[in-house]
């Protein structure tokens, strides 16, 4: 009893012994372990693309998940077919090493001719895919040609759609080009005309990719808080102005014109023409506000109707070019009496054709104040 017993165990043993050798068989002969594979990525990165061992390093270490690996030179003969350098490949390797694991005539070779054939090569392609890596991982006919196409019915035209595209590659990625539609019908039914929704898009993508109801808000804010009607021309910059902040913070500053003695009219008129003023931080605001009314002596309505000097640099444009007028004044040498909001207006070639050029006799530093403002 006890001797079968020990044979049976024994032939158990065996059974174990040789299914795990034979598991150890498959395994060595159908998949290659990662770090061999890793291992040799790098050795391709660096003999075929001349990246250092670090980089190559890095770069293999983007790649989590291995599939295959069948022949990367095909890879990387199709981005030399496609018109990319040496080193634009390297970039666009280095930033998405996944490619060199992909299908040239299945996966590749389709979504970059769509790409190409919108407008979009060499560099700019390389970097539009570079800044979003899951491009290529969107299926083509399911989303990539859909989501091209939504952009063109906004945008009107394929160059404007690479414009928007090179600002913000991750377009191409964006999961529900049906938002973008129904944004853009809420936009136009509002009477925001096709030219001024083209000009938000491309100086801002990400508006009409936001829920409906934050756009509804923002139309709302203003056409009616700030009065700004929405098919006048100032009406994107408003837009863009109160889209760039929260509610809160925009509310905050316009309590620091306030503090001033500002009305709430006031307000509205700077906004009205110029909407970018409530833009400005808080503390360029509260300095602006200080020269300007407690020591240059200008009221609320005098700046409300001329918003653009608030905009100027103090460091750079105003308080320079106000010590040229002062040491002018204080020798007395006659100059060109114009408003301050004048003389703010000038282009710095203009303003040293007028208030310094002419005494550089009589005050040869008289260009110090400048000098720091003005590009070699």
């Amino acid at each position: 009893m006890i001797v079968r017993y020990r044979d049976k165990f024994h032939g158990f043993a065996d059974l174990i012994s040789l299914y795990s050798f034979k598991s150890q068989y498959l395994y060595s002969t159908t998949a290659t372990p990662a770090p061999t594979r890793t291992h040799f990525l790098v050795k391709y990165l660096v003999d075929s693309l001349g990246f250092s061992k670090e980089e190559a390093t890095l770069a293999s270490s983007k790649v989590t998940s291995w599939k295959s690996l069948k022949n990367p030179d095909l890879v990387l003969n199709f981005l030399k077919q496609t018109g990319l350098d040496n080193t634009q490949i390297k970039k666009l390797v280095s930033r998405v090493p996944k490619l060199l694991l992909r299908d040239v005539s299945k996966t590749l070779k389709p979504k970059f001719q769509c790409l190409m054939d919108l407008g979009l090569s060499g560099s700019d392609l390389v970097n539009v895919i570079a800044k979003d890596v899951t491009i290529v991982e969107r299926g083509l006919v399911t989303h990539l040609r859909p989501t091209i196409d939504c952009l063109r019915r906004t945008l009107g035209s394929d160059e404007n759609v690479v414009k928007a595209i090179k600002r913000a590659s991750w377009l191409l990625s964006f999961g529900a080009p049906n938002i973008v539609d129904t944004n853009v019908l809420l936009l136009r039914n509002s009477g925001v005309c096709d030219e001024k929704i083209k000009k938000l898009v491309l100086k801002n993508p990400r508006y009409i990719t936001q829920k409906t109801d934050w756009v509804k808000d923002l139309l709302h804010r203003v056409e009616n808080d700030f009065r700004v009607p929405l098919d006048s021309a100032m009406f994107p910059y408003g837009f863009q102005t109160l889209a760039s902040q929260k509610k809160s913070r925009c509310e905050k500053k316009i309590e620091i014109f306030k503090s001033f003695g500002w009305s709430h009219d006031d307000v509205l008129t700077m906004f009205r023409k110029l909407p970018y003023c409530i833009a400005l931080s808080e503390v360029k605001i509260q300095k602006g506000l200080n020269l300007f009314m407690k020591e240059c002596g200008f009221g609320p309505a005098y700046l409300a109707s001329r918003p653009s000097i608030l905009n100027y640099s103090l460091e750079k444009r105003v308080l320079p070019r106000m010590q040229v007028l002062k040491i002018l004044d204080e020798k007395n040498l006659k100059r060109r009496k114009w408003a301050l909001y004048n003389v703010m207006s000038l282009t710095e070639t203009k303003f040293i054709q007028y208030f310094v050029l002419p005494y550089k006799d009589q005050i040869p530093d008289l260009y110090d104040p400048l000098k720091k403002t003005v590009a070699p």
